[in-house]
């Protein structure tokens, strides 16, 4: 059985339909409907005041300005008789405005608060083969950065484009109303904008989407490369990565020129349109006022509605790129909220009501990539409270057991269980409460040593006392400054690799799992640590099951058995006094070792996989 644990291919994205993704935003915007509707009315408003103004002007020239029937001051009165419904249209409008920048705020703020939740709510459910496969960068970049640009989407653009196209509307109704002759000299224009427009559409969106692919990976490619810069300065990797971090770079700078391409392209073309649009006016409106068939303050009107026309087709390729970002935004978005974990859970998951701890592999086949296997035909029997100690060289599949024990996996033929019940029958959930796994890299959280250790479990102070005795911590948060209230930085910093070994022992202490895992848990401590992790063990594996995994063969001599792996199977098995006996791997190791070699590879078992 092959799965696809979802890698999230930036390139390669499926072409998905603007009508499709305004459902899918639809559906996160209906819970505020009754806002979205309110800002729609005063875009009524605003729209309605705007188009007044023009008006107003032109009724003001004719009726005052170029009225030489009417005495110097009762022009000058009816003036000010205008600027008052003038005024008065302005503050109107400019109220309208205040509400619906507030209610679009308000409803932009809670969408996105929604949104961003559901979508980290999401990234926690995934399996944890996703993870392996898609760089910290590229997930960090659709919570933040797409997040924010289908925030200004909602915020700036979607109601106000409605205003927009109202504007449009009304502008057209007024002019032909005003002078039907000189509005179809206009209209004339329209499918030039018509075809500019949507030649630009096409091409911004295609833009927009290469802008955010080059940024998902040059922020990817910087969050790895900052992760592991110990490495890089360690190996005297800085030029190479430097000539990496330039190429990536420089697909996101040549994917924004092109965008600026366009947009350079576009916005001259609108303005040679407005400007053939306003000598068409002045040619034949002028024409009209010789001719006695047109008011100086018409053509005034209509040179401003025409001013008005093209404002929101200039704002249009500002605020239609912001959408088309959105747009590429909501795909990756939307593409990510649509990954779901590939192992499946049965309808009815069982959760037994306790669990001795036996688990069984029985012709296990399973490989990272399905054509080149890690375990071939592995079969296992662990019974309930035994210590079982895995030894190999890297490559030999001794954490592709653990990882399918802990269902990270599902094998590609075969069958785990535990207690005799199928893996793919329990609550993962469940399945993870009875495995307690110690692994060589801790994950220490920016919070207070208390909370490290019970990780949001409530446990007494006494029961926390007694594990933190058991885990061989308590002189070392005797020293700590606040005790257990200590505040520890981000990534244990602060910690030795010892002390955080032990943290992550008290972990699963205090939640008494019925399989402890302990995988390289001592590679990278003292001595002096190994042998207070070796007194913390004593007790804590004698009524559990244990599977031990080390290359520090001294922490696994006292295993009730002892595997030796190499190529996914199993080489060798017994007690360290029969491997001994055996002269075989076990022993070369074990020699290899007392003489100060330091390795991890015999030759039968070389192999150049990880696992």
């Amino acid at each position: 059985m092959r799965h696809d644990y979802g890698y999230f291919e930036e390139e390669h994205l499926a072409a998905v339909g603007d009508i499709g993704l305004w459902q899918r935003i639809a559906g996160y915007v209906r819970p505020y409907w009754r806002g979205v509707a309110l800002a729609i009315l005063l875009s009524l408003v605003i729209t309605a005041a705007s188009l007044m103004i023009p008006y107003l002007v032109g009724v003001g020239v004719d009726r005052y300005i170029v009225n030489q029937d009417l005495q110097l001051e009762d022009r000058l009165a009816g003036l000010a008789r205008i600027a008052w419904p003038f005024a008065g249209l302005i503050c109107l409008g400019f109220l309208a405005n205040l509400l619906q920048v507030i209610l679009l705020e308000w409803c932009g703020q809670n969408i996105m608060h929604q949104l961003r939740q559901g979508l980290f709510s999401h990234l926690l459910d995934l399996h944890l083969a996703f993870f392996h496969k898609n760089p910290v960068g590229k997930l960090v970049t659709r919570v933040t950065n797409d997040i924010q640009n289908m925030y200004e989407m909602f915020t700036s653009v979607i109601v106000t484009l409605f205003n927009d196209l109202i504007s449009l509307v009304g502008i057209l109704v007024v002019l032909y109303w005003m002078n039907w002759r000189l509005a179809l000299l206009i209209t004339l224009l329209i499918p030039v904008i018509v075809v500019s427009t949507t030649w630009f559409s096409r091409m911004i969106r295609d833009a927009f989407r290469a802008i955010r692919t080059s940024l998902a990976w040059l922020n990817g490619f910087i969050q790895e490369a900052i992760s592991g810069i110990a490495i890089i300065q360690l190996f005297l990797r800085e030029k190479d990565t430097a000539e990496k971090f330039v190429a990536l770079n420089r697909g996101y700078y040549l994917a924004s020129l092109r965008q600026i391409r366009i947009f350079g392209i576009f916005m001259p073309l609108l303005e040679v349109l407005s400007t053939v649009a306003l000598a068409m006016i002045i040619w034949y409106g002028g024409g009209e006022i010789i001719r006695g068939r047109m008011s100086l303050g018409e053509l005034v009107a209509f040179l401003s509605y025409i001013r008005l026309f093209f404002q929101p087709l200039r704002e249009f390729s500002q605020k239609y790129s912001i959408v088309q970002s959105a747009m590429a935004s909501a795909e990756r978005i939307f593409q990510l909220l649509d990954t779901r974990t590939v192992l499946p859970v049965a309808a009815v998951p069982l959760r037994p009501a306790s669990s001795v701890g036996a688990f069984e592999f029985r012709q296990v086949t399973f490989g990272y990539d399905p054509d080149s296997p890690v375990l071939r035909d592995f079969t296992l029997k662990v019974r309930a409270g035994e210590t079982l100690a895995i030894v190999g060289a890297t490559g030999s599949g001794k954490t592709t057991v653990i990882n399918l024990l802990e269902r990270f996996y599902d094998p590609g033929q075969g069958v785990i269980s535990v207690d005799g019940v199928d893996l793919r029958q329990l609550d993962p959930a469940w399945l993870r409460q009875q495995i307690g796994l110690v692994m060589q890299d801790v994950y220490i959280a920016p919070d207070t040593m208390r909370e490290n250790i019970l990780l949001g479990l409530e446990m007494s102070e006494e029961d926390l006392g007694r594990i933190i005795e058991q885990a061989q911590l308590s002189d070392f948060v005797r020293q700590l400054p606040d005790g257990l209230a200590t505040m520890l930085g981000e990534g244990g910093q602060d910690l030795s690799a010892g002390q955080r070994q032990l943290v992550a022992l008290a972990r699963v202490l205090a939640r008494d799992p019925q399989i402890l895992i302990l995988d390289e848990a001592t590679s990278n401590v003292d001595s002096e640590t190994e042998a207070r992790i070796e007194r913390a063990l004593e007790a804590t594996l004698a009524r559990r099951t244990s599977v031990v995994i080390a290359h520090r063969l001294s922490t696994i001599r006292r295993a009730d058995r002892i595997l030796v792996m190499a190529r996914g199977r199993i080489v060798e098995e017994g007690t360290h006094a029969t491997l001994m006996a055996g002269r075989g791997i076990y022993w070369h190791l074990q020699e290899l070792q007392n003489n100060g070699l330091h390795s991890s590879r015999a030759p039968e078992s070389a192999s150049p996989a990880a696992a």
